[in-house]
């Protein structure tokens, strides 16, 4: 679903209402997946008339989307020319907008990072500064950019993003953004299209895309950072649910007498394994007299605590172990629940590797059923910490090979028509 605001709409690159939307998005993304082909190669492949064809890349070629490569070797008849997609004449931001940092990057219609941006901050108590340094950050990943049109931003947030209001961030996980609309701000700096959509959400869409998943039809992403949120990929779509809300982990029952969530429950996943929620622990064990070499820790973070545990410090050991065992303890159930075919680990929290995974796994087979786990394979991402952002860029790739109407008008004013939401669905790469 994309949001229209009609006093916003630029000139459209390519008209799909003329174009027949369909056979469009067919032809374009079978000539992403190839690399180059001719018309008759997409005439052939797409089951399309060879007139239907030619009509269709003649838009492309107009709109500067697709251009003529080169004259192939003739087998027999006229040598046919090749096409291909302009993948350096456009680029394409993704944002990961965590709770206490800001990632930016630039890649390009091949999902090839070319610049990046990132910086610590408290996001979630500082909407205004966030915004400001939000766009900092797209200014300097966009420097050497010059001649590619934006395409549009991703931008991932950490919280859940009801597709009927995809630009109202949830005040109940981000209370102090209420009256922020990130969306609309970007849009109305860059001119491009925006999608927002969750952190989790996005970064199962950089695994189907280029990550773990692209194998498999069916799996989920589990991200543990400040918050804890899961992705799930049903079918090759990202699922929701009714409002936005599926994959909310983080926030599944762990210990009915836990810590207080800030979602106002207690026990929740989060408050568990959260960073902040490890940090509090630490703090509180350090107040109680416990040795450890965290007390000269200055800030003492999830970074240090996980440092700490590497280098064999007990304190450590058993704040990471413990958290193993609580994410352990929620994957279980969501193998139980869902069935996937595949677990992705992703987030700062996996940086611990055995320390974490080793309890995971053995709380995960005490618990699990075995028909779950004899199915399921769990392993950890290697996108490393640009994951969500790469998904929140690939979101806005694919809406762009699903729509050209998304790709901007050429020439020197290149500027996107349209503000999107989160509820691009299909992430097929």
């Amino acid at each position: 679903m994309f949001i229209r605001p009609d006093n916003k709409l630029t000139q459209r690159a390519v008209d799909t209402s003329s174009m027949r939307s369909h056979n469009s998005r067919l032809l374009l993304e079978l000539l992403w997946r190839a690399g180059e082909l001719s018309r008759a190669d997409l005439a052939r492949e797409s089951g399309l008339s060879r007139s239907t064809v030619s009509a269709i890349v003649a838009d492309l070629l107009d709109a500067g989307i697709v251009s003529e490569s080169h004259v192939a070797p003739s087998q027999g008849g006229r040598p046919p020319i090749v096409l291909r997609i302009e993948e350096d004449r456009f680029c394409i931001v993704g944002v990961e907008l965590g709770a206490s940092h800001i990632t930016a990057l630039r890649i390009d219609l091949r999902g090839r990072v070319r610049a990046e941006a990132s910086r610590e901050h408290p996001v979630e108590h500082d909407p205004a500064g966030s915004m400001a340094l939000l766009f900092t950050l797209i200014d300097q990943v966009l420097v050497g950019s010059q001649g590619s049109a934006l395409v549009g931003v991703g931008l991932a947030v950490p919280c859940p993003i009801d597709p009927r209001q995809p630009d109202r961030l949830s005040t109940r996980i981000l209370p102090r953004w209420g009256e922020v609309r990130p969306g609309t701000e970007l849009f109305e700096r860059y001119g491009a299209s925006v999608l927002v959509d969750n952190d989790a959400n996005l970064g199962a869409v950089a695994e189907r895309w280029w990550g773990a998943g692209q194998a498999a039809a069916d799996f989920s992403y589990v991200k543990v950072a400040t918050g804890v949120g899961s992705g799930h990929i049903f079918g090759g779509e990202v699922y929701r649910g009714a409002y936005g809300i599926a994959g909310e982990i983080g926030h599944t029952a762990i210990d009915p007498a836990g810590p207080p969530c800030r979602c106002g429950r207690q026990g929740c996943l989060e408050a568990m394994i959260g960073s902040a929620s490890m940090v509090r622990r630490a703090r509180e064990q350090l107040a109680a007299g416990v040795e450890s070499a965290l007390r000269a820790a200055s800030p003492l973070t999830l970074g240090a605590i996980l440092g700490a545990a590497r280098a064999g410090d007990t304190l450590a050991l058993r704040i990471v172990g413990e958290a193993g065992q609580y994410l352990g303890i929620a994957v279980a159930n969501l193998v139980n629940l869902l069935n996937p075919s595949l677990v992705v680990l992703g987030g700062p929290l996996t940086e611990a590797g055995a320390l974490i995974l080793e309890p995971m796994q053995r709380e995960l087979h005490e618990r699990a059923l075995w028909t779950s786990i004899e199915t399921t394979d769990v392993r950890v991402s290697a996108l490393g910490h640009r994951a969500i952002a790469l998904g929140a860029g690939t979101a806005v790739l694919h809406a762009a090979l699903q729509d050209p109407s998304l790709f901007p008008v050429p020439g020197p004013a290149l500027r996107g028509p349209l503000l999107a939401s989160a509820s691009s669905s299909n992430v097929h790469p």
